[in-house]
């Protein structure tokens, strides 16, 4: 009679390893990536805004895009990649920036290359070489009004027209000196570094 031989006990199935976050063949959240299509989005809506209110629409984006640029300032080549477009056609863009004092060209340092930045305290320079285009516009306005008469319809609708672009530009002086004088007393604070804290950073006054 033959001995019964030992059941070995079979092994089941093994339990599956714990995976954390970085483990191989899962997908990992990548929170850059909805920061960058945040960015983007804001980026095309706030350059539909600037194209509504008159602006060229490639000047727009890439005024948009040097907005959310952490100095401000960004190459050819990033604002190319940024954009999804041609060089040519950031050269284009920034050509027109150049020309209404939104941004300026600056070398990179040890580099042939350029690199677009933003003015510093960007709309106030921009207001501010705004009024040196209103003195141009009242000096070409006046003149047609010496043209046409200024008994004339023509001379008086002329005439308001200064008179309005007068009393704006007065105002325009008046606000940029009361925002001068805020930026003075209440200069702007670095945003601390993501992950840390500023805590030398002095407090805003009234």
């Amino acid at each position: 009679m033959s001995k019964d031989r030992p059941t070995e006990a079979r092994p089941g199935p093994r339990p599956a390893p714990e995976r954390g976050p970085g483990a191989a063949g899962e997908r990992p959240s990548r929170p850059a990536e909805g920061r960058d299509e945040a960015l983007s989005t804001f980026v095309e809506r706030f350059a539909a805004d600037l194209v509504d209110a008159g602006m060229q629409r490639m000047g727009s984006r890439v005024f948009a895009c040097l907005l959310t640029a952490p100095e401000g300032a960004l190459s050819s080549a990033e604002l190319s990649e940024r954009l999804q477009v041609s060089p040519a056609a950031v050269s284009g863009a920034v050509r027109y920036l150049s020309q209404v004092h939104l941004v300026t060209r600056e070398r990179q340092p040890g580099s042939r290359r350029e690199r677009y930045r933003l003015h510093h305290d960007t709309w106030y320079q921009a207001m501010v070489n705004r009024d040196a285009l209103i003195n141009r516009w009242l000096g070409s306005l006046r003149t047609g009004i010496d043209a046409v008469g200024p008994a004339t319809p023509a001379g008086q609708r002329l005439a308001e027209t200064v008179d309005f672009l007068t009393f704006f530009q007065a105002e325009l002086h008046a606000s940029l000196e009361r925002w001068h004088d805020l930026r003075r007393r209440n200069p702007p604070v670095a945003e601390p570094a993501a992950g840390g804290t500023d805590e030398t950073a002095p407090e805003r006054g009234a």
